[in-house]
């Protein structure tokens, strides 16, 4: 798929309100996220693949064109009171009826304040920024072992790409067994951001069992002559743009996967500004506490025994 990272860069650090960012997501996505912009739900065949770092990771089928889908009406999925709506399709030529029980959604949400949602990854949040995500529901695999995936368009920060990086910690106490966070930057200030972690999960609510790795190509420059000319683009940022592209991965050929339970969903963090830093949860400030504590704890206790003990024979007087 290539979808639209199109979140308000040009505001730099003079943020919208929440409730503005709703609005143009809301304005935006039936052009950018689900229109003009993407293009394709990319499906490849993991059976005969060993290598888990396989690039392409299968055999591809012929993706889905996401022109082709038909869309749901907004107003049935829209709730101002968590600023959230969610547009979900099906192709509408589907002689196979791989989609017949089966849907592609995107919700979008905006934040009011600095939280978590609920359900893994559980990327922090705030004010400035908004939620994408993808899920795939109920459509049947053409293989027994389908890997699925998106090829995302974005805006360039000038003639160059957005930077994307890779911060690791030992923390994962809100996404379990996953110690990494990626993100692309435009800009060195930067003026926006996008965020995620690289798992996704083959069932909901999602956790450590059905976590899949979700692993991202380089970033690239796409021709513009490739893509299609979206009318939010060109109002938002002139009609002279460079774009990049990369694709994201879902799964490898062992572990859980989308043929569990024909479920598959993955979310990332879209910003003006800098992105929000994660500390170190509780739980993991109270294990590095007791790690540090433990030794030093001993260390006193051995120094008070061996005092008192000292203490006790210097009171015993010796019989000449």
């Amino acid at each position: 798929m290539r979808g639209s990272v199109e979140c308000g860069w040009g505001w730099g650090h003079c943020a919208p309100s929440p409730l503005l960012l709703w609005t143009l997501l809301l304005f935006a996505a039936p052009f950018g996220l689900l229109g003009e912009k993407t293009r394709q739900l990319l499906e490849f065949d993991s059976t005969n693949v060993s290598d888990t770092a396989a690039k392409p990771p299968g055999r591809p089928y012929p993706p889905y064109s996401l022109a082709d889908f038909s869309w749901n009406n907004i107003t049935d999925s829209l709730d101002p009171a968590t600023l959230s709506a969610t547009f979900q399709g099906h192709p509408m030529n589907d002689p196979t009826r791989t989609f017949a029980n089966g849907s592609l959604a995107f919700r979008v949400q905006a934040f009011s304040r600095s939280s978590r949602p609920a359900q893994p990854p559980r990327l922090l949040h705030t004010a400035d920024t908004c939620q994408l995500e993808v899920a795939l529901v109920g459509a049947s695999p053409r293989g027994n072992r389908s890997l699925f995936g998106l090829e995302v368009a974005t805006l360039g920060q000038g003639p160059d790409c957005p930077s994307m990086q890779e911060q690791h910690s030992i923390d994962d106490e809100y996404a379990p067994a996953v110690f990494q966070l990626d993100q692309l930057l435009w800009g060195s200030l930067p003026l926006g951001f996008a965020q995620w972690r690289p798992v996704a999960y083959s069932q909901k609510p999602g956790g450590r069992e059905s976590a899949l790795p979700c692993q991202a190509s380089p970033l690239h420059p796409a021709l513009a002559y490739s893509l299609p000319q979206s009318p939010i683009v060109r109002a938002f940022f002139g009609s002279q743009n460079n774009f990049c592209a990369f694709n994201l991965t879902f799964g490898a050929s062992t572990g859980p996967g989308y043929w569990d339970q024909h479920y598959l969903s993955w979310s990332m963090l879209l910003g003006v500004g800098f992105p929000p830093v994660d500390g170190l949860s509780p739980l993991v400030l109270g294990i590095m506490a007791v790690a540090l504590g433990a030794p030093g704890l001993m260390l006193l206790g051995g120094g008070l025994v061996l005092l008192l003990h000292h203490k006790k024979y210097s009171e015993y007087q010796s019989i000449n």
